[in-house]
């Protein structure tokens, strides 16, 4: 156990990412760290489950930007992750398949190699391919904390990025109707709405997997335990069902958190790894402001997703070392958001999971349609596993309607499917607290960038949030966010200077 550099104690609700990263450089800094989880199972979106001996993602499928001296490398090896996590490079010519009207577009590792090929079904776009790929390494290149540069200013891009829309930018790049739509082809990983995502999440998550992309050999729970047991080696905790129902405030500060168990946790700071709203829900003070619990309560999420968790027979499907999006048509990467719940789905996302390196033939898959909340809030209040058989009837007949549509795709899936399994947008609202069951949380604007930004203060001074509601979502993004937060007690180019100093 390591000796505390100073007497103050941080408290941070909710083990996701965020909040494990927050607790990780904190501890590291000499803080006493406190996480409490309300669930069994540290991780939030980390999280794993495992069925009939193979275990399934539920959130983090794939990364990017891991290749020695790229950012996530950098932070993985700032946060001591290098040594636990062992990775399966995707396809380098084709990481992602784009699937439009049942033509087949690669996305191939590297600027160049990405124009190149995508240039051979687009012979005439090449310059437009090049410009199109300047300005999203420009983006990425001008976020400070993208590109781990010193910063004296939480706004990391410039006005243009935040302000332009994704998909206004995509088609200013070119006036191909068509390579408009496989530019967008990789949507679900924001969960992009049409003419409000800002260019910058789009050129950011499209430049870090363009960088290089791996799936996490045995899932991504090792993260998980690695960097709890980081912590607790820091003289840290990581405390499972542990139910946060109230974080109480005096007349100035936030003072200790309640728990369901009765038990109450005193600290000098605390961080919530919760939804906004969530984190609201826990506090019954003056200090916040009608209006904040107004604006936060008002925004606008991101759409849920259900989930086909599929277990194959042993030794029947071959590995697919790439991610396969499938589109009906050229006008449905932007408008699946909106999907006609009579004509489901028309979209959807398809990734094998990866349990060594040497795959030859999948354990397991994961495929994945978005599902707006409504169609499932009639079962809300109901508990996991006790909703009822209507409940089961309706994911059974969404499951077979995906299964089919996937069928079609890639033919003879169906006959190599031992057993298969579903979520919905009430599984991850049980789960993991976020809004309305949303994929990634609240839904930037580039309309109202202001309105719909969630800042890692919050009106109780020491009370911060962390998780992918800041900055950004997605393994990097949270990272960010968590550096971000630790920031207010550190100092942000202090973080920063550690990470760079571990290369």
């Amino acid at each position: 156990m390591s000796s505390f550099l100073t007497d103050k104690h941080v408290i941070i609700v909710g083990s996701g990412l965020g909040g494990l990263v927050c607790g990780y450089i904190l501890a590291k800094n000499g803080f006493r760290v406190t996480v409490l989880e309300k669930n069994g199972q540290a991780g939030g979106c980390l999280q794993t489950f495992s069925r009939g001996g193979v275990k399934f993602e539920t959130g983090m499928h794939y990364i990017g930007s891991m290749d020695r001296g790229q950012t996530l490398y950098k932070f993985f090896n700032y946060l001591s992750l290098l040594p636990d996590i062992q990775l399966s490079r995707l396809n380098t010519d084709c990481y992602d398949i784009i699937s439009i009207g049942g033509q087949k577009f690669p996305f191939a590792n590297g600027k160049e190699n990405f124009v190149q090929t995508l240039a051979e079904f687009f012979p005439q776009e090449k310059e437009n391919l090049q410009k199109y790929f300047d300005v999203v390494s420009d983006v990425a290149q001008k976020s400070p904390l993208y590109s781990l540069n010193f910063s004296n200013s939480p706004v990391f891009l410039n006005a243009g990025y935040i302000q332009q829309s994704a998909n206004g930018f995509i088609e200013s790049a070119t006036d191909n109707s068509l390579l408009q739509s496989v530019l967008s082809g990789n949507v679900p990983l924001y969960a992009g709405v049409y003419g409000k995502t800002p260019l910058y999440i789009h050129a950011l998550i499209t430049h870090f997997y363009n960088n290089s992309a791996f799936r996490i050999v045995g899932g991504s729970d090792i993260i998980v335990r690695s960097l709890a047991n980081s912590i607790k080696k820091m003289g840290g905790e990581v405390l499972t069902n542990k139910e946060v129902t109230k974080i109480n405030c005096n007349s100035a500060n936030a003072v200790s958190v309640s728990l369901k168990s009765g038990d109450t946790f005193s600290a000098d700071f605390f961080i919530s790894n919760t939804h906004p709203v969530r984190m609201l829900e826990l506090l019954d003070t003056n200090l916040i402001r009608k209006a904040y619990r107004h604006r936060i309560q008002e925004l606008s999420n991101t759409t849920g997703i259900f989930t086909v968790y599929i277990r194959f027979k042993k030794g029947t499907m071959p590995y697919l070392n790439s991610n396969f999006y499938f589109y009906k048509n050229e006008n449905t990467a932007w408008n699946s958001v909106n999907y006609d719940p009579k004509a489901y789905p028309d979209s959807f996302l398809y990734m094998h999971q990866c349990t060594q390196s040497d795959q030859i033939f999948a354990e397991g898959a994961v495929l994945m349609a978005y599902m707006n909340f409504e169609e499932v809030e009639r079962w809300k209040g109901t508990k996991t596993g006790s909703r009822g058989a209507d409940y089961k009837d309706f994911k059974r007949c969404r499951a077979e309607e995906a299964l089919l549509l996937l069928e079609k795709q890639l033919p003879g899936t169906i006959n190599c499917i031992a057993e298969y399994y579903t979520s919905t947008p009430l599984t991850y609202f049980d789960y993991t607290g976020t809004e309305r069951g949303s994929m990634y949380g609240v839904l930037r604007d580039c309309n109202y960038p202001v309105q719909t930004l969630v800042s890692q203060r919050t009106k109780i001074p020491n009370l911060f949030q962390t998780g992918q509601n800041i900055n950004s979502h997605g393994i990097l993004g949270v990272i960010i966010g968590a550096v971000i937060t630790s920031g207010e007690l550190l100092g942000i180019n202090s973080v920063i200077e550690q990470v760079r100093a571990c290369g």
